[in-house]
């Protein structure tokens, strides 16, 4: 038996509605986001550090807060499953990390190809030999070109709200794209903070598929109706144009999805003093570990500023040309060996000899703030 809850648009949810402060760790936040998101399915896979968070919406489900929750057989059986449920209309949650990305990796495209808001938190952790399950998010790097639209969460906090906006902006009938809502691993998933939530006897009107772009599979539109003149048995001209306008309508999609990120999340970045000469550029738990770099630069007499970048797809290059016109240093922290952000940083910005890419650090390895402060003052030396 279903829970009784009142539907409310998101906006009352996010911004109206009476909040209390809680003390949670990252797993028990996306736990109560999906408590409030009125999701009809959630299907699951255990990898660490993801496991405890689908075990709390199995505990969810068996409270009545979700119609239906499952194990499947591994990632990938998790990720078609999802789509297939998507297809059909309902409103989906799933998560994964790690390993488990890389295995379900096929099925991202797949959900952007097919127009699906489906919505998947990434706990992110290390992949290579050695193994590793400690943070660090270059799965990240390898999801960019995937369609999806991308959240990168600092706090506790952000992953809670980021999850249910997600729905909210992932639902928009021009947008329509999935949205994977992104951690660092044990650094956010397994460490307590202090939020707030609205009340849990509110939840978001349920997802009306009427209003997609694409029609939903059921009786009246069967799979074989859509599938039964497939693209690849054309002409290679006609194959190549369909394929190229509709990955074109993906792109457009996700660019659409800006004013829809402003309305739900506050906008793509956020900046501190960005009339700075030295900028500081992160995303994740490094813009926390830059906040208190940019503290010990106050006090050693240097000014700083920092932005902190929300939204990964659509990347903010224009936001952050404007955040960091005034920068003659410009450092992106990362925790991965990669790079992935300051690439796409240097891509976005013009004079991009001012980028640095670093610190960076990987395997499980903290950011301790000195290590960010310690490669500015060696730059302005």
């Amino acid at each position: 038996m279903l829970q009784q809850q009142r539907e409310v648009d998101a906006e009352y949810l996010l911004f109206q509605a009476k909040r209390e402060k809680a003390f949670l760790t990252g797993s028990e936040a996306v736990a109560e986001a999906i408590k409030r998101a009125n999701v009809d399915l959630s299907v699951g896979y255990p990898i660490t550090p993801q496991s405890e968070a689908m075990q709390l919406i199995g505990e969810l489900y068996q409270m009545g807060y979700l119609q239906d929750y499952y194990r499947a057989e591994n990632e990938f059986a998790v990720m078609a499953s999802i789509h297939g449920a998507s297809l059909g209309g309902g409103r989906v949650f799933t998560s994964t990390s790690g390993p488990g990305t890389l295995r379900a990796m096929e099925m991202f495209p797949v959900w952007a190809g097919a127009r699906q808001p489906i919505v998947c938190a990434f706990m992110c952790r290390g992949l290579s030999l050695p193994p590793s399950i400690q943070p660090e998010n270059i799965e990240m790097g390898m999801l960019l070109s995937t369609g999806m639209i991308m959240l990168h969460a600092e706090t506790v906090q952000d992953y809670f709200d980021m999850i249910l906006g997600a729905y909210a902006i992932a639902e928009q009938p021009e947008v329509h794209l999935p949205i994977g809502v992104f951690a660092d691993g044990f650094f956010l998933t397994h460490t307590r903070e202090s939020v707030t939530l609205p009340p849990s006897d509110i939840k978001l009107k349920a997802y009306d598929p009427s209003a997609a772009p694409v029609p939903c599979f059921n009786s009246e539109t069967p799979p074989l109706r859509i599938t039964r003149d497939p693209l690849l048995n054309k002409s290679n001209a006609i194959s190549y144009g369909a394929n190229a306008s509709w990955h074109q309508e993906i792109l457009s999609a996700s660019i659409r999805s800006k004013k829809h990120i402003n309305r739900y999340l506050g906008g793509s970045l956020e900046t501190e003093n960005p009339d700075a000469g030295i900028m500081i550029v992160a995303s994740g738990t490094a813009v926390s570990q830059s906040r208190e770099a940019l503290r010990i630069l106050h006090q050693m007499g240097i000014r700083a500023g920092l932005v902190k970048i929300k939204t990964i797809r659509p990347f903010p290059g224009e936001e952050l040309a404007a955040a960091t016109a005034q920068a003659a240093l410009i450092l992106v922290p990362e925790f991965n060996a990669e790079g992935w952000l300051a690439r796409e940083v240097m891509a976005a910005l013009d004079r991009n000899s001012r980028v640095v890419s670093g610190p960076r650090v990987f395997g499980g390895m903290t950011m301790p703030p000195n290590l960010i402060v310690n490669e500015i003052l060696s730059r302005i030396s």
